[in-house]
């Protein structure tokens, strides 16, 4: 089940029954993609099940094996990344990560408008790709701080500052929320994972996932990103230097 519907994978690697991240590299570079698959194929978590060099072939392949996350380059011929991540997002063929060489604004808010539910460079570290398609597959979102200040900073620009509660933006949303539910918001804008908030509040993560879904479901939201900015646009965190 995708973001879009507002509920959050219960379970990753449902294609191979064996509890593994699903994934498909797609790059027109081949030597990107084996570089990435080698890095990928001592992971007991992760199972590679397929490359492609294009975004076209991208969304077949995707269509075919079903993978729980594409890797996805953004500069390819035939079609780029961010149009195939928005069909692959459309027709519910996985979640996305966007791992570019290119640090721009213009590719990270066209990916995420696209859908994505993950923004990398290709500098990072192979520790740091693993736990993003660990947390992807899983139902997060992955972006760095720094990036999800600069969401949070475009999408909340021109807000006025003060507002009184019934004047903030989705004052009528916020106030279907629990108690509870109220907390899981404000340590999901803190950029919390699942496992972290579960840790934070004592409770189990599967309690953790249901709040997050309903999360979701009240505040009509995609996915963590667009709640991140919500909570923000509402006053619920302060400022995005919170994260």
């Amino acid at each position: 089940m995708s973001e879009q519907s507002g509920q959050e994978e219960q379970a990753v690697g449902h294609g191979s029954g064996e509890g593994r991240v699903r994934v498909l590299l797609v790059d027109d570079q081949p030597v990107i993609r084996s570089g990435f698959a080698m890095i990928l194929s001592v992971e007991e978590t992760i199972e590679v099940v397929g490359e492609a060099a294009t975004g076209r072939e991208a969304v077949e392949i995707a269509a075919r094996e079903r993978p729980d996350v594409i890797v996805m380059d953004v500069q390819m011929p035939e079609m780029d990344g961010i149009e195939a991540t928005r069909e692959i997002v459309r027709r519910d063929l996985g979640k996305v990560i966007i791992l570019t060489t290119f640090d721009r604004d213009d590719y990270l808010f066209a990916a995420l408008e696209a859908g994505a539910s993950g923004f990398l460079l290709k500098n990072a570290e192979a520790e740091q790709l693993v736990a993003a398609i660990e947390a992807v597959g899983r139902g997060d979102a992955l972006l760095a701080p720094e990036v999800t200040s600069r969401v949070i900073a475009r999408m909340t620009s021109g807000a006025p500052a003060e507002r009184s509660d019934a004047e903030r933006p989705h004052a009528d949303l916020i106030a279907q929320l629990t108690e509870r539910e109220l907390e899981v918001l404000s340590l999901v804008a803190a950029g919390m994972s699942n496992q972290e908030i579960a840790g934070h509040l004592f409770i189990g993560e599967a309690t953790v996932k249901t709040h997050v879904s309903n999360l979701f479901a009240k505040l009509g939201a995609r996915d963590r990103v667009r709640v991140v900015v919500i909570a923000h646009e509402a006053g619920i965190v302060e400022g995005p230097g919170t994260d």
